[in-house]
């Protein structure tokens, strides 16, 4: 029922003793299994420690919770994987006051203490604090490698009075109020955030032609996109997503052209013109990825775009 519903966090790191499969399913022991049920029909928000990016780093949605065959005492939180958006904005554990967001993890001056909750793999949320979380993670992020805003951002009626105003100061005293669910799955939201992270990650620069196009207003002319298609339930993240020209991110999306596992360059050749291709793929006719490694295209995502897109065209 609605009513047990309840929001948490998921400590999930890239180095893991647990069989995570970020973005499918998240796997734990059976002493959250109590809390990890609550949220089940709910959101939660994933926080990676020191290892990680050491903060909260993502948002979604979880689908049901199924026991582990393989390792007793272990089980595996299915996730909606279509619902899985991306921070654009690290969030660490305390606002700019100094206040950590979660209460639990609040020592004597209100600060982030060590110890105690911080253990804790899995943590309840309260609304109010999965909504001050969220709303610092999806602030469109700002200085030198920041690009222009793009698409709407949501209205104080769809977030509850939660503000998103564009002439307000970046991290104002924030109520709490609950988010309205729906706004976390509007593409209208979800798209502009996407393609400002993307374009970011790649510089601004098409990853198959290797060219960097700016309008006078200095916005890249680049645009995002996703690999596993969002009506396939791809997510809205940047391993999900490449950078490409208007005409390259056209072909990519109708399977003319795909990436290999070495991420060399695949076009069918019985629709694209070998002098086409030629001009449009950079020297090497291999993918250029994001500095970042965290950045780059999920090896599972680009393979059910040549089994699902190109193979098919051909």
């Amino acid at each position: 029922m609605l009513s047990s519903m309840a929001k948490a966090v998921f400590i999930q790191n890239p180095e893991s003793p647990y069989d995570d499969q970020p973005g499918e399913a998240y796997h734990f022991p059976h002493r959250y299994l109590g809390m990890v049920k609550e949220t089940v029909g709910d959101w939660v928000v994933f926080y990676e420690g020191r290892k990680g990016a050491f903060g909260y780093v993502a948002i979604q949605r979880v689908l049901d919770v199924v026991a582990d065959l393989k390792r007793p005492g272990h089980y595996y939180a299915n996730m909606d994987r279509g619902s899985l958006w991306e921070f654009e904005t690290r969030v660490p554990r305390a606002g700019p006051d100094g206040v950590a967001f979660e209460k639990s993890l609040r020592g004597p001056d209100n600060r982030p203490s060590s110890g105690g909750a911080n253990a804790a793999a899995v943590r309840r949320l309260s609304e109010g604090e999965f909504a001050k979380i969220v709303r610092h993670g999806l602030q469109p992020e700002h200085g030198p490698d920041s690009y222009p805003r793009e698409g709407p951002l949501p209205s104080e009626e769809d977030v509850g009075h939660f503000g998103f105003a564009e002439d307000q100061e970046l991290f104002p005293s924030l109520p709490e109020t609950p988010i309205r669910p729906e706004v976390l799955t509007l593409r209208k939201y979800r798209d502009p955030a996407f393609s400002r992270m993307v374009k970011r990650a790649y510089g601004g620069v098409c990853a198959i032609s290797g060219l960097s196009l700016h309008n006078g207003g200095g916005r890249p002319e680049v645009q995002a996109a996703h690999i596993r298609p969002v009506k396939d339930g791809g997510p809205d993240t940047i391993s999900n997503g490449i950078a490409l020209s208007g005409t390259l991110h056209w072909m990519f999306d109708r399977g003319l052209i795909s990436v290999a596992s070495d991420l060399s360059i695949l076009v069918s050749h019985n629709k694209v013109p070998e002098e086409t291709a030629r001009r449009l793929i950079a020297p090497g006719k291999k993918l250029l990825l994001p500095q970042n490694p965290r950045h780059h295209p999920h090896p599972e995502y680009l393979r059910y775009h040549r089994e699902t897109y190109f193979g098919r065209l051909d």
